[in-house]
């Protein structure tokens, strides 16, 4: 079906690399990666996203932000992102990827997830159980 998939979100620093990382864990023999559509390229992932993962067992090191692409929009299969106005930044790099972008909370009633960075260590767990929670509804999705 589809073996691989771009996450999305506007940075690539807090929700996009925490999404991928979740989605290798549970899609092992899927490609996944991550990009932003307003990347912070050259960074590694936040620190308060790293260690919100870190006490969930997830690693972010070795992650750094790059940029989207229409070139990565069209080699994936799937694209995932965070909120619905992702969905048009995309669209903005690659008009012909809309049918196969879909939200990254699509299983959890179309949730959007919002953008934690520069916000509370709380919003960052929120955010991270927002993420945990997705990543497992696609593996069901994607493993039927």
């Amino acid at each position: 079906m589809f073996n691989s998939i771009l996450v999305i979100c506007e940075g690539n620093i807090c929700r996009s690399p925490t999404g991928e990382r979740l989605l290798q864990q549970v899609l092992p023999g899927k490609t996944v990666v991550s990009a932003g559509w307003r990347a912070m390229a050259g960074k590694p992932a936040d620190e308060t996203a790293s260690q919100v993962a870190a006490e969930h067992g997830l690693s972010l090191d070795g992650h750094v932000a790059r940029q989207l692409t229409g070139a990565l929009c069209r080699h994936y299969e799937l694209i995932l992102v965070m909120e619905k106005a992702h969905i048009d930044a995309v669209c903005r790099f690659s008009p012909e990827v809309r049918g196969k972008t879909l939200l990254f909370g699509h299983w959890l009633n179309q949730q959007e997830i919002t953008d934690p960075y520069r916000k509370s260590r709380e919003a960052f767990e929120f955010v991270y159980t927002q993420l945990e929670q997705s990543a497992r509804k696609w593996a069901q999705a994607l493993s039927r």
